[in-house]
């Protein structure tokens, strides 16, 4: 099948969670032989993937640009992927409108609106509201997609639970994962490691609270010990998280090589307050079989009522400080996760399942948008208000 990948941004699978969950995407479509187009509107980075190497056509396009009309009729795709809801809004009318006969997938990398929800309620004090202004959107191009795909299923459930949304227009596929055969040993290891790109702001929050709140009560337990942050797009933080560096508190930049760095470290640390989706310092922690301590947000979706889970600075560094300290607990909880990696996310299953997936809603494609009503109703609205403020925009800018 011919595929095209339409991109928020340009993969950085190196930088961030979503960027692995784009290779992940390409890797698996491309071993059944798909051919693959990856256009954005973005800016290339010096981090991004080179998709050329992996037999990718890339291309760039505008947003509000009439050109991407002629573009995309004549590269006629059967399959177009929207990575994230924002991107749906921008081309997802004219995909429509010119290749009526692709199946349209939105791809939610993770569920926007639930982030959105979340950090709302850590700063404001306030009751979760699921109904912000972000839902209304992702909800909205989740219904008029043909697919979307869901990389949690703690996420699908709460599509179904607060917004109604029918099994039909949902699948799962989580990230999917080959561990390697050995690690570096307990007493091969030293110090604790977070990671997490700098630019997503969950991951600086992580990294405040940390060094306010937690990383003081474990280095009273254990002077000798340091963290190592690694962050990409952290510069600009340098200074500040590099204050309690006498503290054993660190900033190291940018980790070339993710993996390699973290298989140094005893520990992992992975204090999100908020955020959503499966996170991607969880699975450095599968593969470089680092242990990793966490709360509830930053294990979800990945375990199933293992209660490694800690939401209070004061247990989450207690477990960090049991967990340094004992090797026999060390080795047992290295063996749990790698056991949960291989039963939940293992690639041998993933990566096949995808193509077969979007094979099996192409071929019910017509079927499926027949008996989505309100995807009918919200396309019909949608296409009219984006296209006319879209076509406005193009001629402003020619003006």
């Amino acid at each position: 099948m011919d595929c095209l990948i339409l991109g928020k941004v340009w993969p950085e699978p190196s930088s961030t969670a979503a960027g692995r969950r784009t290779l992940d995407v390409i890797i698996a479509l491309a071993a059944r032989g798909w051919t693959l187009h990856f256009a954005s509107a973005a800016q290339p980075s010096e981090h991004a993937l080179d998709l050329d190497a992996l037999g990718v056509t890339t291309h760039t396009v505008a947003v509000n640009d009439s050109a991407f009309d002629e573009w995309i009729a004549a590269l006629a795709p059967e399959v177009v992927i929207f990575d994230r809801f924002m991107t749906e809004e921008q081309f997802g009318w004219r995909v429509a409108q010119q290749c009526p006969a692709a199946l349209r997938v939105l791809d939610t990398s993770d569920l926007h609106s639930l982030r959105v929800a979340r950090e709302q309620a850590l700063k404001t004090g306030a009751a979760l509201n699921l109904n912000n202004e972000t839902a209304l959107r992702e909800i909205a191009s989740i219904y008029r997609s043909d697919l979307t795909l869901m990389i949690s299923e703690f996420e699908m459930d709460l599509l179904h639970r607060e917004y109604s949304v029918p099994d039909r227009l949902l699948a799962y596929w989580p990230f999917s994962v080959s561990l390697p055969d050995g690690h570096p040993s307990y007493i091969e290891r030293a110090d604790f490691i977070m990671i997490g790109s700098l630019m997503h702001p969950p991951n600086l929050d992580a990294a405040r609270w940390c060094q306010k709140a937690i990383w003081p009560l474990i280095r009273s337990e254990l002077p000798e010990a340091e963290l190592h942050v690694y962050g990409s797009y952290g510069d600009r933080f340098a200074a500040e998280l590099n204050a309690r560096k006498a503290d054993g508190f660190h900033f190291k930049g940018r980790a070339e090589d993710a993996l390699l760095t973290m298989a140094n470290y005893r520990v992992n640390l992975a204090p999100l307050r908020y955020g959503a989706g499966l996170k991607g310092k969880v699975f450095d922690g599968f593969l470089t079989g680092t242990p990793t301590v966490m709360t509830p947000t930053a294990s979800e979706g990945i375990f199933i009522d293992f209660g490694w889970a800690t939401a209070s600075a004061a247990a989450f560094a207690h477990e960090a400080v049991k967990l340094y300290r004992d090797i026999a607990g060390w080795e047992a909880r290295q063996q749990s996760e790698q056991k949960v990696c291989r039963e939940r996310f293992d690639a041998q299953l993933w990566r096949k399942r995808l193509p077969e997936v979007l094979e099996d809603a192409h071929e019910s494609r017509h079927t499926h948008r027949e008996s989505n009503f309100v995807g009918q109703m919200l396309r019909h609205h949608h296409h009219r208000s984006t296209e006319f403020m879209s076509r406005w925009i193009e001629a402003k800018n020619r003006a």
